[in-house]
């Protein structure tokens, strides 16, 4: 019988810091995450380095963001920012292309998927006047 894997055993701390880096450079270049785009200060370095160590623990890993910032709730960190599910979907359309383009296999995509969509959904603070859907298997094929 054989273990699952984590995603972080799947993709390995560089692979995880790799793909923060490329969302990251999705979001500072793509049209479509302007929205997203206009909540992170100019310089995105901090920000990769923060969503690596915390996606690292998240995914299986060491709890490196834990351990510098203590108890980790990713509500409290949005609260200044109004996320509404257009800004969700900016987001998780921009984690989708980093996965695509860092080449994480299938699986790790199909592991992550309804989690990623979760998290994401957990930050939103207020409605928006998007059609967006509230399923994530629309929402990652668009």
């Amino acid at each position: 019988m054989q273990e699952e894997k984590t995603p972080y055993q799947l993709l390995g701390e560089q692979g995880i810091r790799a793909l923060c880096d490329e969302f990251y450079n999705i979001m500072d270049t793509l049209p479509e995450a302007a929205g997203v785009r206009a909540m992170h200060a100019r310089d995105l370095g901090p920000m990769k380095e923060k969503l690596a160590e915390y996606l690292i623990g998240w995914m299986g890993g060491p709890p490196i963001y834990a351990s510098k910032y203590g108890t980790v709730c990713m509500t409290t960190p949005h609260e200044p920012y109004h996320i509404g599910p257009e800004e969700r979907d900016q987001w998780l359309l921009c984690m989708d292309m980093a996965l695509a383009r860092t080449g994480a296999s299938e699986e790790v995509v199909a592991m992550l998927k309804v989690p990623l969509f979760r998290i994401a959904d957990a930050v939103r603070n207020r409605e928006g006047p998007s059609a967006a859907t509230t399923d994530p298997n629309i929402i990652a094929a668009g």
